[in-house]
């Protein structure tokens, strides 16, 4: 089961019309059965029929796994039409936010990768997350080749109270890039892929503000 819909499942799903129910049901087990390829398409219809019948919460849930198929699939087009539907329904999903940013490097769509990171920073504050995003945005600037990103990461990370971190990014910018940034497009595509995948990882280790240091910090 995927983090959105381990948060979001559920809370409404008692009051959908019985023939609804059973359509539901009939996708939930075409996931189940489906090939490789298919599987995030079932849950991406699940999506949108939960949030036809207006229940937002259960659609987000059915969405996030829908992500999460797409993303294992490498379809990464799907997943952000679908993260973007999350965005419509819950503009400030952190995950969802994350997950765009990440797939925005990806693309190389520079524009929009600015928006998502600045909304992603600003989303994570706010819901006291500080130490996951200021982890996910250093990655971000540690990959990227782009300057204009970099420095955008760099401001994001003091956002989120880690001066130091965005101290070493700014550095990157000044001269030499981060010795692990990527300019192979394809490549590029690839690692941020497999972030987008990894940072659903809620045991996965994070950074502090000291270098070489990483905090315990959980999501949720």
């Amino acid at each position: 089961m995927s983090f959105l819909s381990r948060l979001f499942g559920g809370s409404d799903s008692g009051n959908a019309p019985h023939d609804v129910e059973v359509e539901l049901a009939r996708l939930e087990q075409e996931a189940e059965r489906a090939s490789p390829g298919y599987v995030g398409t079932a849950f991406n219809k699940a999506g949108d029929l939960a949030l036809k019948v207006g229940q937002g919460d259960r659609a987000v849930a059915y969405y996030g796994q829908a992500i999460d198929a797409f993303l294992e699939e490498e379809q990464r087009e799907l997943a952000r039409g679908v993260a973007n539907k999350i965005i419509r329904v819950r503009p400030a999903a952190i995950r969802t936010l994350c997950t765009l940013t990440w797939l925005d490097l990806a693309a190389q769509h520079q524009a929009m990768a600015l928006l998502h990171l600045r909304d992603y920073a600003s989303a994570s504050k706010e819901g006291g997350f500080h130490a996951r995003a200021a982890t996910q945005v250093f990655e971000m600037a540690r990959l990227s080749a782009h300057s204009e990103f970099v420095e955008a990461a760099a401001d994001a990370l003091d956002m989120l109270g880690f001066p130091n971190r965005a101290g070493d990014v700014r550095r990157w910018t000044g001269g030499e890039p981060s010795p692990d940034a990527i300019t192979d497009r394809e490549e590029l595509s690839h690692a941020c892929l497999e972030a987008a995948i990894r940072s659903n990882d809620r045991d996965a280790q994070l950074i502090t503000d000291e270098p070489n240091e990483r905090g315990d910090e959980v999501d949720s």
